[in-house]
């Protein structure tokens, strides 16, 4: 049975954090085996919370993406200040630090560099190392599992807030392993203690853990959502739709210039651990609102051999092959960049672009991407937990 750093700090009642005035970084799915919220754990226990602090998608998760901020506000109840990191400010201010001798960061994350609660932890931790306060991490395992590694790194002038850090798009880190490799190379010396997983081993995906799914944000409703999103999240720098808008975002793709059969068809035997079934939908919100679109799902056969960001980058190839004359790149502010593209922040320069924009084929592209993981995967053995 895996057990998160969450149940393992409530099991022990809390006892590492009693007489400390501690804040909590924290969303939806910061939750117990049995679904008791970090924030609800640490009031019952006694503990001195004198400050909540929550990510992009707002603390209670209500919130959606792109520069969709919420407001700080007081917690119902207990009257403790929530502190918006995606608003004014996407780093703690001194005021909010003010007077804590402890972070707790309990953030569910899923594996993917451009997923941007690890931009926002990693933030905590170089404020918290300047402050002198020191920061307890309830790890938890990746969703995706931790020996897969995929996509490029990022290029220098091409980090932002979706990618701050070298790391390829598809970590296989759990979030204790990727801030403690963030808080050594970037030198933060920021004091940190982690709560390590029990039972969880680094071929497990989600669904081997028996741990109940809790949505980490409102576009990643299921397990199988989160291993789709290392590389659908790449069309939020297109014209096509990731499938926000329905109920199963970043497993359907399309657009209403797409002929669903075409695609299906020439994405077909292409991706292994894949089958794309096609179809129409039409979206409630964001790109297409209320149009019929036409497309894919992408139906998962084998975690194992499935490979998200190269279908991602496959997808996006296709329709711009098979439709030249409406495929489009979206354009800047993306997540608080104001001139790079979005595509090339998400995948950490521009050379996917100007692969896509040639028209050449992505076989150069992917062995460059080979060097890329293959260096990584050393790198980051060093500070594997599990």
């Amino acid at each position: 049975m895996v057990k998160t750093g969450c149940d393992i700090l409530a099991r022990a009642k809390c006892l590492r954090l009693r007489g400390k005035r501690t804040g909590v970084l924290a969303n939806p799915a910061s939750v117990t085996s049995d679904l008791r919220h970090i924030t609800e754990i640490l009031l019952s226990s006694n503990v001195r919370l004198k400050a909540i602090f929550g990510p992009q998608h707002g603390y209670t998760g209500e919130t959606q993406a792109n520069m969709i901020e919420w407001e700080s506000y007081e917690h119902p109840g207990s009257g403790i200040p929530v502190y918006s990191l995606y608003g004014k400010t996407r780093e703690p201010t001194d005021e909010m630090l003010g007077g804590l001798e402890r972070i707790l960061i309990d953030l569910p994350d899923i594996g993917t560099r451009c997923y941007t609660y690890l931009s926002t932890a990693a933030l905590m931790l170089k404020a918290c190392a300047e402050k002198g306060i020191k920061v307890i991490i309830a790890d938890r395992p990746n969703p995706i599992g931790g020996k897969s590694v995929e996509g490029p790194v990022i290029d220098r002038g091409f980090e932002s807030f979706v990618g701050p850090f070298p790391l390829t798009i598809r970590h296989g880190l759990t979030i204790a392993e990727a801030l403690t490799m963030i808080n050594e190379n970037e030198d933060n010396k920021c004091e940190m203690d982690i709560i390590r997983v029990s039972g969880w081993e680094r071929s497990m995906h989600f669904e081997d853990t028996s741990l109940r799914w809790v949505m980490p944000s409102p576009n990643i409703p299921r397990a199988e959502t989160a291993l789709l999103y290392p590389g659908m999240v790449l069309l939020e720098g297109t014209n096509i739709s990731e499938g926000r808008g329905t109920t199963r975002p970043f497993e359907i793709i399309g657009a209403p210039w797409i002929d669903p059969r075409a695609l299906a068809d020439e994405l077909s035997g292409t991706v292994p651990g894949a089958l794309f079934r096609p179809l129409h939908f039409k979206p409630t919100w964001d790109k297409y609102s209320g149009d019929i679109c036409g497309g894919v799902q992408i139906h998962i056969t084998d975690r194992e051999r499935f490979k998200p960001v190269r279908t991602g980058a496959l997808a996006i190839q296709t329709a711009a092959s098979l439709y030249p004359g409406e495929f489009q790149w979206t354009m800047p502010p993306y997540e608080y960049e104001q001139v790079k593209m979005p595509i090339d922040i998400i995948t950490g320069s521009d050379n996917f672009r100007n692969t896509i924009d040639s028209g050449s084929g992505l076989r150069e592209l992917f062995e460059s991407w080979l060097e890329d993981e293959g260096e990584f995967k050393k790198e980051s053995n060093d500070f594997f937990l599990y």
